[in-house]
């Protein structure tokens, strides 16, 4: 995906999550290219990739469609995918290899990094590579497979609950205390700690929306 499609997505995904596209607005391409002032391609990318995780749905005669999904939805979304990390970093930490140790450390480090540039959507997508890396160094295919794809479902909700006041450097903190759980090997406190640190996102986002939407 291109950097202007990703830039544009976002964009999108924004006026989506906080209603400025509201449930069920057609989004024209045109319009939405001349909005933005980039070409049809970048905005049909841009489309297929909200569509692939249900932000969009694709409709007959009526082209892209903003999908119904109201917020009782994103907060389920939010407490499964609480459960199914609490569970691949109690596996990580029984489980984890040196190689696997490794990239963990360096996603945590590239975190701090655009903490302290204070890049909030830089950090989310750092933030995405480290939480990769736990799903990995669990070592069960089948549980990152399911953590990968609900994590692209939730992207745009993650993404934007690191807007909330100190929430990127209350994020940080907790993952350093992940971190040392997993790499102690002390995988009840990893579980307890991946669970906290996802359902606060559903918390913040709710605080979140509390502010942008009237």
């Amino acid at each position: 995906m291109s950097a202007t499609s990703q830039t544009l997505r976002d964009e999108i995904e924004n006026g989506i999550v906080t209603g400025e596209f509201p449930p069920g607005e057609r989004l024209d391409e045109v319009q939405l290219a001349t909005r933005y002032g980039v070409s049809r391609t970048p905005v049909r990318e841009a489309l297929m990739q909200l569509g692939a995780i249900g932000l969009v749905e694709m409709r007959p005669r009526r082209g892209a469609v903003v999908a119904e999904h109201g917020p009782e939805r994103v907060f389920e979304m939010f407490e499964v995918m609480a459960e199914l990390e609490a569970m691949a970093g109690g596996l990580a930490a029984r489980r984890h290899g040196e190689s696997d140790k490794a990239a963990i450390l360096a996603a945590v480090e590239q975190c701090q990094h655009a903490a302290e540039k204070n890049g909030t959507d830089q950090y989310y997508y750092e933030n995405g590579i480290f939480h990769r890396a736990i799903y990995t160094a669990s070592h069960s295919g089948f549980l990152e497979e399911q953590c990968v794809a609900l994590q692209r479902r939730l992207r745009p909700y993650r993404r934007l609950q690191l807007r909330v006041r100190n929430r990127m450097k209350v994020s940080l903190a907790e993952h350093c205390e992940i971190v040392d759980a997993i790499t102690a090997g002390d995988a009840q406190k990893a579980r307890l700690l991946l669970r906290h640190h996802i359902a606060v996102q559903g918390d913040r986002f709710g605080d979140l929306l509390a502010t942008l939407r009237p």
